[in-house]
């Protein structure tokens, strides 16, 4: 995320413009009962090293403190709901298959196909968009190990105590890297019909370190209204407007950024309308290993920017209903895979220009 330093300034209270800027400086080392480091505003914060220093982690069985918690909060943390075995063989398969290929892969940043980027400490920087939608030639098992986990029968559960229904897939994603993703709401971009109502969930697949780069929710941030996508906030020519609104709430709200320390196995759930994001990464040799994925009612239709109903195309998958958008296993999508890679700049430009048609 670019950052103006001059409206940073102003959102750490009692520090003159020098003592800010010095807030900018990571503090990259244990502190005690935690670990410090700084969070997206550019303020020195401490985290916990570990899950018995957050006393907000919830098993499955205790479905009426999670739909409570979640309902109060915008989030909640449910410890342990993907076996451990499956996180080792999709990371595994990961490894195998996704890593060493050398070809395009949609990408979650920009949602375009582009190759590998790796960091110094060789990790794959840009996500994954849509495992359930990649070429299953190339990538078959760790397209079936990661679905595996977010359809998982306790994933299935976990999604029903919060939603009060069963729910579906409409989006899904793999991290391995760690860059920093700015605060922001995913109804902005996608949600329910009712907005509000999907359900975003965050798959630790290794123990998640302190410094790599780790999830941080507002708590109930989801309480909130903001602007809606369009108009000066459109995302297609004016997506700059609406990442100052939301450092804006940040500030003028006083939220309080938590960054939960996540282990192997461990999830968690948050509102379409709370704000989320990543830190900054300090140990870049761990990596953020973790599957996301988004889920709305199963009787709800899926709402893109706010304005444009999306037509799903469902697959049952272990007994869940699983959209996939740009399927590669349809040569027709495989086509327009083939127009994106050798014509980037046109088909992009088409598409904005198509995404401002919807949202003005």
């Amino acid at each position: 995320m670019a950052r103006d330093q001059n409206s940073f300034d102003s959102m750490i209270p009692g520090t003159t413009e020098h003592q800010a800027g010095k807030a900018f400086i990571a503090v990259a080392g244990r502190g005690e009962g935690g670990f410090a480091i700084k969070d997206p505003m550019g303020a020195p914060i401490r985290i916990p090293a570990a899950c018995h220093e957050d006393h907000s982690y919830f098993s499955l069985r205790d479905g009426a403190a999670i739909r409570q918690y979640y309902d109060e909060n915008g989030y909640v943390v449910i410890r342990g709901l993907i076996p451990g075995d499956l996180c080792d063989q999709a990371r595994m398969h990961f490894e195998r298959e996704v890593k060493p290929y050398p070809g395009h892969i949609y990408r979650q940043t920009t949602a375009n196909p582009e190759r590998h980027t790796f960091s110094d400490a060789g990790l794959m920087l840009n996500p994954i968009l849509n495992v359930q939608s990649l070429d299953t030639r190339r990538f078959s098992q760790f397209k079936k190990t990661g679905l595996a986990a977010l359809t998982h029968s306790r994933t299935q559960e976990a999604v029903r105590t919060i939603l009060g229904e069963p729910g579906k897939i409409v989006q899904s994603m793999y991290f391995e890297g760690n860059p920093i993703t700015w605060p922001h709401q995913d109804t902005y971009y996608l949600d329910a019909e009712e907005l509000g109502r999907m359900v975003g969930a965050w798959f630790a697949v290794v123990d998640i370190a302190p410094g790599a780069g780790r999830f941080c929710i507002y708590p109930k941030s989801h309480r909130i209204d903001m602007a809606r996508n369009g108009g000066n906030f459109d995302i297609a020519f004016n997506h700059a407007r609406y990442k100052r609104l939301v450092l804006d709430i940040i500030r003028n709200h006083r939220l309080e950024l938590r960054a939960p320390a996540l282990q192997r196995g461990d999830a968690l759930f948050f509102a379409a309308k709370t704000i989320h994001g990543s830190l900054e990464t300090t140990q870049p040799h761990y990596s953020r290993s973790s599957f996301t994925a988004h889920y709305i009612p199963r009787g709800q239709r899926l709402l893109q920017y706010q304005t444009r109903v999306r037509r799903l195309n469902c697959a049952t998958i272990n007994g869940m209903e699983v959209h996939r958008p740009k399927d590669l296993a349809r040569p027709s999508q495989r086509s327009i895979f083939w127009i994106e890679t050798h014509y980037p700049r046109t088909f992009r430009a088409a598409k904005k220009l198509a995404i401002k048609a919807l949202t003005g």
